[in-house]
């Protein structure tokens, strides 16, 4: 399921992106749904801990909330990465594309066509 993903992602607007580029996005977002499983348990430690109100439950949440805090910080960067990565992807993809209409028409823009009255 999620490979089908990516392969619509590389076959966007009818341009291939590179392969190493949806292993890029693919390894990110597996290492960001492996923090957000992590965050879950995480978090369902601390509400039982804090529900407990014993005082060393208590006290490890101080633990569990930096870790937490330290994985959303982990997840904010991956998503940044990934969003500059498919940023770069794309505009490769468009140089490519503008390099391809310089080479059918070779002026770099697209045809005029004529009609009739221009001549």
């Amino acid at each position: 399921m999620e490979e089908d993903i990516f392969f619509d992602i590389a076959n966007a607007n009818g341009s291939q992106i590179e392969t190493k580029h949806c292993k890029t996005f693919q390894r990110n977002f597996v290492q960001v749904q492996g923090i957000l499983d992590q965050n879950r348990l995480l978090i369902n430690e601390i509400n039982h801990n804090h529900e407990s109100k014993i005082p060393d439950n208590l006290t490890r949440n101080v633990g569990l909330i930096r870790e937490l805090n330290n994985n959303i910080r982990k997840v904010v960067g991956l998503y940044a990465d990934l969003s500059s990565s498919f940023t770069k992807s794309m505009a490769a993809s468009s140089e490519g594309e503008s390099a391809e209409t310089m080479k059918s028409d070779g002026r770099g823009g697209q045809k005029r066509i004529r009609s009739r009255g221009d001549d």
